[in-house]
């Protein structure tokens, strides 16, 4: 049963979409939670969620969290992000994905979409064929195809901005990280702190997929519920949500949380506890915002050196966070929130002043068809 009452307790929604198509065996929600600083844009993820309050309340957190990422990241872009609820391993077809991109299509760009958990450039190259209010498509077709190295790159300038604020250096060699999750981001992740002479210890869920990892990077392999207590001076969470929580916090012997997950926080009070253990963190949405920066150049036309430039900005933008965390002795969690919405508020007023005149926006923007 749908309920108007878990929107309202996650606030601020401007559009909550139902997407069903009984032939195609669709069933999907699309959420766009502020386009203030411009459209919507956000991935759609494919899961085998429980039920359709769990779809409901995951597309919510997500939509609002690609929000503040965008602002955080300073992106002419609002939050949104779509979930459909199947097994990606065995209920995706043409038809679901092309009747889901037609129901994009009615919302004239106030959303824009790309690959997610359980989706990928296959998907989005069907929902293209029904609008072109879609990023991450094959490179062939004028895309910038998978965002994972982007994102990974951005988590990587990340922790190199945590190093730099911890230990007043950014020399990976040695230090000892533990990466939760060897999927999209986390493989390339591996890939790149193999490259800085990084000590990896990595886990996964899967377990074969996790040794063959390790065996091409030379990482350490633990069980999935080891990494919490491992010794490593970064944990580096790129795959589930809500790891920091009143279970896992106790066991943590690091020094960084840096990595690439949404959500990592179960609660927003968890950030004061990981300041009270001096535990220094970077805040997901800003450290994980790569994979975005990547799809938002495809918008303008792409092009990768331009993609990487921004990606490397995270570093920049984590620095302005830790710096006004300390003035102000908030956690980073709560610094972030303050960059991001002070820069929702100060565009929203310059709109609102100038509202008739001709303002600059992606929701102008050219689109061709592919």
């Amino acid at each position: 049963m749908f309920r108007f009452d878990i929107i309202e307790q996650h606030g601020g929604h401007e559009e909550v979409v139902l997407c069903t198509n009984k032939d195609a065996k669709l069933k999907a929600i699309i959420a766009i939670h502020n386009t203030t600083l411009g459209p919507a844009l956000g991935g759609t993820r494919m899961w085998t969620y429980q039920n359709d309050e769990e779809a409901l309340i995951d597309v919510l957190r997500l939509s609002k969290g690609m929000t503040y990422k965008a602002a955080a990241a300073g992106l002419n872009l609002g939050g949104g992000k779509a979930v459909i609820i199947g097994d990606p391993k065995k209920d995706k077809t043409e038809a679901l994905f092309r009747a889901f991109g037609r129901y994009i299509e009615t919302l004239n760009g106030r959303y824009f979409t790309a690959e997610d958990v359980g989706t990928d450039v296959n998907d989005m190259e069907f929902i293209n064929m029904e609008t072109k209010y879609v990023t991450g498509i094959d490179i062939g077709h004028g895309g910038s195809g998978d965002p994972s190295p982007f994102t990974a790159h951005g988590v990587l300038m990340g922790i190199k901005a945590c190093v730099k604020e911890k230990f007043n250096s950014e020399n990976l060699k040695g230090i000892k990280i533990a990466v939760q999750g060897t999927g999209s981001v986390g493989r390339h992740l591996i890939e790149l702190l193999s490259k800085e002479k990084a000590t990896i210890i990595a886990t996964d869920t899967d377990s074969e997929r996790l040794q063959k990892i390790c065996d091409q990077y030379q990482c350490n392999a633990v069980n999935p519920t080891e990494i919490y207590s491992v010794d490593a001076e970064i944990f580096s969470p790129c795959a589930l949500g809500a790891i920091v929580n009143d279970e896992t916090l106790p066991k943590f012997r690091f020094q960084i949380i840096a990595g690439g997950a949404n959500n990592q926080l179960k609660e927003q009070k968890h950030g004061d506890v990981l300041r009270q253990k001096n535990i220094l963190y970077a805040p997901d949405y800003v450290i994980n915002a790569g994979g975005l920066m990547n799809v938002y150049v495809e918008l303008e036309g792409y092009s990768r050196e331009r993609a990487m430039t921004m990606t490397r900005g995270i570093y920049y933008n984590l620095r302005r966070v830790f710096s006004l965390a300390n003035s102000e002795g908030v956690p980073t969690n709560v610094a972030a929130d303050k960059v991001a919405e002070e820069r929702i508020e100060k565009i929203g007023r310059i709109k609102r002043t100038h509202l008739g005149r001709s303002t600059r926006n992606f929701n102008s923007l050219k689109i061709e068809n592919r």
